[in-house]
């Protein structure tokens, strides 16, 4: 008995532990998200006491309840889309201003008339915006001036005026008082999507060296679930362009680091679709048993090595000249692979590696044209393969 308690103490502990482990994995995560969206908060919270006391204060609204929410609504929007919102905010709101205004004088109040107004509001703000923010804000403001306008005066006005304080509080933190880095909103977005290249090239080239098919489609599949990054990253490119863009602090940056990061975000996409392609014909590759030079997997490590050196040095604010080397160097070993001997889906790696390569290289800011005879010069020579070729 004494020995089943034992054993079934001991079975419990591992559940114990993965349980503990979840539980810290947990708090780890939330307090990662907290740590992420903090300077998000405390943005919101000063914007909004800035709001209510420039309405309140200095234009004499005496009750500025929208400046406030005008702000944070102006902030609740994505990194680069702030100005956007601002803009949405005012002419959604003068939407329905004018055409709750306009139809409360011919038509009164009541319910059927603020039914009538909404839809109205709604109806216009979608012809001159189909912004889904303008449409918000217009029936919103529609029915408050049909529902309070009886019982409160002049609301139009300091309703109009709460909302552009709002807004424009909204871009002076973010602009001025706290300021985001516009190089850390892109590393923070991009390096997921960099990792995920560079874990499945990785994963690719060991495949390849030790013919491991099976290796080879789990990289294909995790690399095809690649949406959620590259959104995060071009997201995050529009987020950097505002910041440099409205803040003085950052204006030097415009056509600096930030600039040439924000502009791989394309080429970065079409290098995830060249290498998914490449990832896919490894696996025909292996499993049609097609010959594999020692130099074939060590092009694809080289071109994922090519792809963590553009990330460190994007994250440094560096030229990446680094990187631009290390994938020619992907390049130059894909040419030796090449002559070395391929078989048709090896040829298509090597050719993949090239154009990945190309996309890299305009990624580091160079011109197309360039970046495809440099490739082209350092592949070498492109006679037939001396190998036999098999597939």
């Amino acid at each position: 008995m004494v020995a089943a308690g034992r054993r079934g103490a001991d079975g419990d502990a591992p559940a114990v532990v993965r349980l503990g482990d979840r539980v810290v994995a947990t708090l780890r995560d939330r307090l990662l998200r907290v740590r992420a969206i903090g300077g998000l908060a405390v943005q919101a919270g000063l914007a909004a006491a800035l709001a209510w006391v420039v309405a309140h204060e200095l234009l004499h609204v005496s009750q500025p309840v929208f400046a406030p929410i005008s702000a944070v609504s102006t902030l609740a929007a994505s990194v680069g889309q702030r100005l956007r919102r601002t803009v949405e905010l005012i002419i959604g709101v003068t939407v329905g201003v004018l055409i709750g205004d306009l139809l409360l004088l011919v038509i009164g109040t009541g319910w059927w008339q603020l039914a009538l107004i909404v839809v109205l509001a709604i109806m216009v703000a979608l012809f001159l915006a189909g912004s889904a923010a303008v449409v918000i804000q217009a029936g919103a403001t529609a029915v408050l001036i049909a529902t309070l306008s009886p019982s409160l005066r002049d609301l139009e006005i300091p309703r109009f005026v709460d909302a552009l304080v709002g807004g424009g509080v909204a871009l002076l933190v973010t602009a001025v008082l706290l300021p985001l880095n516009p190089l850390r909103v892109l590393n923070r977005a991009a390096r997921p999507a960099f990792d995920l290249l560079v874990a499945q090239l990785d994963t690719t080239a060991d495949a390849l060296a030790t013919r491991d098919a099976a290796r080879a489609r789990v990289a294909r599949g995790e690399l095809r679930r690649n949406k959620a990054q590259l959104k995060a990253f071009v997201e995050a490119t529009q987020g950097a362009r505002e910041a440099s863009t409205l803040s003085p602090v950052h204006w030097r940056e415009r056509h600096g680091p930030v600039s040439r990061y924000a502009q791989a975000a394309e080429p970065i996409d079409r290098a995830m679709r060249n290498s998914g392609t490449l990832i896919r014909r490894a696996v025909t590759l292996i499993e049609d048993g097609e010959p594999v030079p020692d130099s074939l997997p060590r092009a694809v490590a080289d071109l994922a090595e090519a792809v963590r050196l553009l990330k460190r040095q994007f994250a440094a604010g560096d030229e990446p000249n680094r990187a631009r080397g290390q994938a020619l160097r992907a390049v130059q070993t894909a040419g030796h692979a090449y002559r070395e001997g391929v078989g048709f889906s090896g040829a298509v790696v090597v050719a993949q590696v090239r154009t990945t390569v190309s996309d890299l290289m305009v990624a580091t800011g160079l011109p197309q044209e360039e970046a495809n005879h440099l490739v082209r010069s350092m592949f070498g020579d492109l006679r037939p393969p001396t190998g036999p070729q098999r597939g």
